[in-house]
């Protein structure tokens, strides 16, 4: 077996089976880059193994991306490809990135060859590409899941040789042969279903106060940088209306800039990381306990990222949604129209944030009867068991537990 098949990176350090002892179930779930990707992949995973507990499921990645963390936290295998994505607004500069997608499609045949799975599965993100590609041209039936409203390139190539596609939004057959179309919906993290956690106790666990609305803002794992900017813009704002409070969750890369302007605004420094000196505003880089979040939140401030939505969905809440404009192909601007158009979110441009997006915040807040209606028509979106819908779908594509590869 090659080095980087018998060095699998996992939680428990466990050194793979040998070939004659496998399991007869083996698959590739391929893809990444950011949570909306990765999240959706380990909830995959997780109920293809309540379905089938000996499968042996095996991650590919990208060298570098957030996954290479947390798919071994998740306790499964990955091994990760050179790949970076592309430079659309620079064209000259993709010459490496060419040389990188040659070694990682390279990469994914000597790992398919060793590995031998039965189907590949792919959640988007750089490295589904090239993984994916390589298992169709090698024979291997693949099956795609497209979290967004708007196909992305990488899906619309990959979906020639899929053997079927998961989708979360109606119409997708403008993009996909609608014979291969699955409406499955987004698998969403599981630690977040089946809870029944008192919006008290929610609001109580970040330190505020039980009695009051509480506004969730979310700009995902890393932050979003025109929400974050509204804030710290608008902090005499936030001030000024002691009965609102704010779980604002900034992202790593902004955290710092956050609490110094927090700092600034009070005269006093932020020495909690968690707590800002402002009464009604509760500050960290990433919320860990995402349940108690949702629990906690009366609105919810997001970028609209499939994965997010799918989540405000099934959890029933309202929702404003600030779409980032520096994804592909604009995904998340269809995205948030999809729900807009329905009355199931409210839809702010991020061009327009900085003047729009708090005063639509504290009116939405305080009007009872908007905030129910927004949770009933987003309600009305949610697709249950989108993961076991999935797997199941994964687990038929496997017919031959012999196959020959190509």
């Amino acid at each position: 077996m090659s080095k980087d098949v018998n060095n699998y990176t996992t939680q428990s350090n466990s050194t793979p089976l040998p070939t004659e002892k496998r399991s007869k179930v083996r698959l590739i779930i391929s893809g990444g880059g950011t949570g909306g990707h990765i999240f959706p992949a380990i909830s995959i995973a997780n109920a293809i193994k309540e379905l089938c507990p000996d499968a042996e499921i095996l991650f590919v990645g990208a060298e570098g991306r957030m996954e290479m963390q947390r798919v071994p936290d998740a306790g499964y295998r990955i091994i990760g490809l050179p790949v970076a994505g592309f430079d659309r607004k620079h064209l000259w500069k993709n010459f490496s990135v060419l040389l990188k997608l040659i070694r990682s499609q390279w990469k994914a045949r000597s790992i398919i060859k060793e590995f031998r799975p039965q189907v590949a599965v792919g959640v988007g993100g750089y490295a589904s590409g090239p993984t994916l590609k390589t298992a169709g041209i090698m024979g291997i039936p693949t099956l795609i899941q497209e979290q967004n409203s708007y196909a992305g390139v990488t899906n619309k190539l990959l979906a020639q040789k899929a053997c079927k596609i998961c989708v979360a939004y109606e119409g997708m057959e403008k993009f996909f042969p609608a014979e291969k179309i699955i409406m499955t919906g987004n698998p969403v993290r599981q630690n977040l279903l089946g809870h029944s956690i008192l919006h008290a106790d929610a609001v109580k666990y970040f330190g505020l106060n039980p009695e009051r609305k509480t506004i969730l803002i979310l700009g995902g794992s890393l932050g979003a940088r025109t929400i974050n900017q509204t804030l710290t813009a608008s902090l005499d704002v936030v001030r000024a209306h002691p009965d609102v409070q704010f779980i604002w969750q900034t992202g790593k890369i902004y955290i710092d800039q956050v609490r110094e302007t927090i700092t600034t605004a009070t005269g006093e420094v932020v020495r909690n990381p968690h707590i800002s000196t402002i009464p009604n505003l509760y500050v960290t880089d990433f919320i860990k306990d995402m349940a108690n979040a949702y629990a906690a939140a009366d609105l919810v401030i997001s970028r609209a990222g499939a994965g997010s939505i799918s989540e405000f969905c099934l959890l029933h809440k309202p929702v404003i949604l600030v779409p980032s404009p520096n994804v592909a192909e604009d995904h998340q601007t269809k995205n948030a129209l999809a729900l807009a158009d329905k009355d199931a979110a409210i839809y702010v441009k991020d061009v327009e944030a900085k003047d729009k997006l708090l005063p639509i915040a504290l009116e939405t807040i305080s009007n009872p009867q908007k905030l129910k209606d927004l949770s009933e028509n987003i309600a009305r979106l949610a697709l249950p068991n989108s993961a076991t819908v999935i797997a199941k779908e994964v687990l038929k594509l496997i017919t031959n537990p012999n196959h020959q590869l190509k």
